[in-house]
């Protein structure tokens, strides 16, 4: 059996000028990076406003386990089944990382017959945008602390600076550092800590911004720290958003590239779901919008992670409507959220897949009645699934008006999410009112009871006293009316990674709150979530390598 990158490899990928012309995109919009990927110019989505936007369609996924999920590989393949059924079609994703691809998780481009390609150029350096991002991020931290070296005009307090360095590593090492030893000349000695890159503001402004001034805008707005009578610090007040800006217009581009079957993909931005907001960028999802007729696009993580941000953040700021959600589920997951081992996935067991189910219900009643969208369940099918346990989830679901489709994108590609397609599309054309989980006139806490309560199905909120303090000190700085960005575990509704399935009668601990004044939401830090992740004892990147002819393996 081929492995994912084998797979890559052996396709005969189309020139980019014809995956562009294929979907309308003019040789001049053009930003060639060889002859297989290439930016789009912002141009191209000024110039075509006042074309109608096609329908979009999330794909989202159950609360993830050990046992996988495939949520990106049904995006591709949901693509491609549209396109074989003869829909203009685009696919919008994020950019991996490199501290999954090189930790535990390995590529993130999809797999099987349903990738993006190149493969192994998105799932590494790409087209250098985390390059990017990383440098404004580091900008503004080696201003501030040369602000506060060269005196210090605008009286900072050193002990209430908030922004860190930023690097896109899993490097536990970096979580808590000090800075400016040696004497001197090398600076002012402070703690500092960098976070990873996609957990940086910075990648959530570029994902965020419409365009070049907005960019620039949001730079502004960036909150560094404090000074000592408490008056917050902002990159403006260091005249850094300039330069930053310059170091991050080209990435500001969406990204173009293919799927296996050559249907057009942007992948651009890339921020984590469980500490970000975990979606692909604004810019890439309208300018796919104005050029396809469906666009496909996902959410990191389960939906009450990527799904609640992108619904409660991305849609609120960029004014989106989307037209129907694709919930992607295993037989395999849901057995061991209902107690099964990861041994014992083999093995039919009705009845930890019944305990298991509640975790998916839970999913589907979330899109539904609070979110007031249509949704369908995706399968990604294994040979080890049983008529049984298929028949069970498919049950289960209908009970709550949804139809279950078995994808099989995975082997098959396009031809294994036609089945799919086909019921995308008639859920597109079903009435909906969508609506947020909270209004923007709610307080901050308010605001994240009600995700907690309604989302999660938590009992409610308990706040530290330093949260409850930041909380109050917020709202007086007139940032209540911001939606809240959760940071919270991504192996459960709880924040408790242990909690697995569907769990009742808990309560989420809030131990830390931030603004993110340049990306337009708060942070809200929930149980032990870290911004910095840490290396598996046996990293992915070990069986990472390169031939002579500079041809790489074992990436996934």
């Amino acid at each position: 059996m081929k492995t994912d990158i084998e797979i890559a490899q052996a396709c005969e990928k189309a020139d980019i000028y014809d995956v562009a012309a294929s979907a309308g995109i003019e040789a001049s919009y053009l930003i060639p990076y060889g002859r297989d990927k290439a930016k789009v110019d912002l141009k191209f989505l000024r110039e075509r406003k006042d074309r109608p936007d096609g329908k979009l369609i999330l794909v989202t996924a159950i609360t993830p386990t050990p046992a996988g999920e495939g949520k990106t590989t049904t995006t591709i393949g949901l693509a491609d089944g549209l396109k074989r059924i003869g829909k203009n079609v685009i696919v919008a994703l994020r950019e991996p990382s490199l501290g999954p691809v090189f930790g535990i998780k390995g590529g993130a481009a999809g797999g099987g017959y349903a990738q993006v390609v190149p493969m192994e150029d998105i799932n590494l350096h790409f087209t250098g945008d985390f390059h990017a991002i990383g440098a404004a991020n580091n900008l503004l931290a080696a201003m501030l602390d040369n602000h506060i070296q060269q005196g210090n005009s605008l009286h900072i307090d050193q002990r209430r600076i908030t922004w860190h360095r930023a690097v896109d590593m899993n490097d536990r090492a970096l979580r808590n550092i000090v800075v400016g030893l040696g004497g001197k000349a090398n600076g002012v000695p402070r703690e500092d800590s960098y976070d990873i890159t996609v957990a940086s503001e910075i990648m959530a402004v570029l994902c965020l911004a419409s365009d070049i001034s907005d960019l620039k805008a949001r730079l502004a707005r960036i909150i560094v720290g404090y000074t000592t009578d408490d008056k917050p610090v902002t990159a403006a007040d260091l005249k850094a958003q300039g330069a930053m800006t310059a170091l991050l217009k080209d990435a500001l581009n969406p990204n173009l590239v293919q799927t296996l079957e050559h249907t057009p993909a942007f992948v651009h931005g890339g921020p984590f779901a469980n500490i970000a907001h975990g979606c692909n960028s604004v810019t890439a999802t309208r300018m796919a919008l104005k050029t396809g007729d469906y666009v496909v696009t996902e959410a990191g993580f389960g939906a009450d992670l990527g799904a609640e941000k992108f619904l409660d953040i991305k849609c609120r700021m960029a004014g989106l409507d989307p037209d129907a959600v694709v919930i992607v589920a295993t037989v395999r997951a849901l057995k061991m959220h209902g107690g099964s081992a990861k041994t014992e996935l083999k093995e039919e067991n009705l009845e930890t897949l019944e305990k298991g189910l509640p975790n998916l219900l839970r999913h589907v009643d979330n899109i539904q009645s609070v979110y007031g969208l249509p949704a369908v369940v995706a399968i990604n099918r294994f040979p080890d699934d049983t008529e049984a346990e298929l028949k069970l989830v498919e049950a289960s679901c209908r009970k709550l008006g949804v139809n279950v489709v078995l994808s099989e994108v995975w082997a098959k590609g396009g031809e294994g999410g036609m089945a799919l397609a086909e019921e995308v599309v008639r859920l597109c054309e079903q009435p909906h009112t969508f609506r947020f989980s909270y209004e923007d006139e709610l307080s901050l806490k308010e605001k994240i009871e009600a995700v907690a309560t309604r989302v999660y199905r938590a009992d409610g909120v308990d706040f530290t006293p330093a949260a409850e303090k930041e909380l109050a000190k917020l709202e007086g700085l007139g940032f209540g009316k911001l939606p809240v960005c959760i940071a919270k575990t991504q192996y459960s509704f709880s924040d408790d990674a242990a909690k697995l399935g569907a769990p009742e009668h808990f309560r989420v601990t809030v131990r830390q709150v931030k603004v993110s004044a340049g990306a337009g939401f708060v942070v809200v830090l929930t149980g032990e979530i870290m911004t910095m992740p840490g290396l598996p004892k046996v990293p992915a990147a070990e069986k990472i390598d390169v031939d002579e002819n500079g041809v790489i393996s074992g990436l996934f």
